[in-house]
């Protein structure tokens, strides 16, 4: 799951174990920095690569027992310190962090994504990180649960950007690729136009069911972790689904009708999750 995707499953926060809590806090505030660093502000795409790049040593020498943020100029020190705590209390690797500053580095220099090989890469690095670190912190580190972790967290993100469209249009990105496009007659500049043709609702659909489909090869894993953090992980995967559902009931207008959930849909989400039923139509 990135950093986006707190905006519509929060439930993590209420259900996370108490004594994870400071190092998903930790985390959290890592990869929301990092983001920043990324998009907002004036910096030049120069002078965002370069703090990128200290953020990206400071996390490899965290794991020195001398380690200092003052040794950077250009990372925040109380930040990394608090990271480096929980890195080395939970024994959490430091790859998934450097992965997440892969992405952050490829939205610095946005290319528009060709086809679904660009897709997937760029969510094995901003989306599957952070499920694998919450897994390293559940004590979850086999091959099996990482994969499946990876198949949810992907979808998360397909999500994410199936949502945010007209959001990350007007920002000049384009995660929908191209050849999904023009499969159904559309280009990105479409897009910045809005001139979309009587395809649009189909080619949404496919995306739909693209992203479900993945959500749900990785839904076993719910089963996997027992308790609050297997709840959690079911609200999420529920939180997903319903945003598709979403997608679906306006026939893919995310541009005047982006999905959100709401009160009633948490309710729904619950109730879903406690009988342990995913949707898929």
């Amino acid at each position: 799951m990135s950093v986006d995707h707190y905006e519509n499953f929060p439930v993590a926060s209420i259900l996370l174990p108490r004594h994870l809590r400071s190092a998903v806090t930790a985390i959290y505030a890592f990869a929301r920095r990092a983001d920043d660093i990324a998009d907002e502000g004036q910096a030049s795409a120069l002078e965002r690569l370069t703090q990128l790049d200290a953020f990206d040593q400071a996390v490899v020498r965290m794991q020195d027992s001398d380690f200092s943020a003052t040794h950077f100029d250009d990372v925040p020190q109380l930040l990394f310190l608090a990271l480096q705590r929980e890195m080395q209390l939970h024994q959490l690797p430091i790859t998934p962090l450097r992965d997440l500053l892969v992405a952050f580095r490829q939205d610095v220099q946005h290319r528009p994504f060709q086809n679904d090989t660009d897709l997937l890469d760029y969510c094995r690095y901003s989306a599957n990180p952070v499920g694998r670190l919450l897994l390293h912190l559940y004590r979850v580190t086999d091959a099996s649960s990482l994969q499946l972790s990876d198949h949810i967290c992907s979808a998360l993100q397909l999500i994410n950007f199936w949502q945010d469209i007209a959001i990350d249009t007007e920002r000049r990105r384009y995660y929908l690729p191209a050849d999904r496009l023009a499969a159904h007659g559309m280009t990105h500049a479409d897009l910045d136009t809005r001139q979309l043709n009587q395809h649009w609702p189909r080619l949404m659909q496919e995306n739909t069911a693209f992203a479900r489909k993945i959500l749900l090869a990785g839904a076993p894993l719910c089963s996997r972790l027992h308790g609050r953090p297997g709840l959690e992980l079911r609200m999420i995967v529920q939180g997903g689904l319903r945003i598709l559902e979403k997608i679906d009931a306006v026939a893919g207008d995310v541009f005047d009708h982006r999905p959100t959930l709401n009160k009633k849909d948490w309710a729904l989400l619950a109730w879903r999750s406690v009988r342990n039923k995913y949707y898929d139509t």
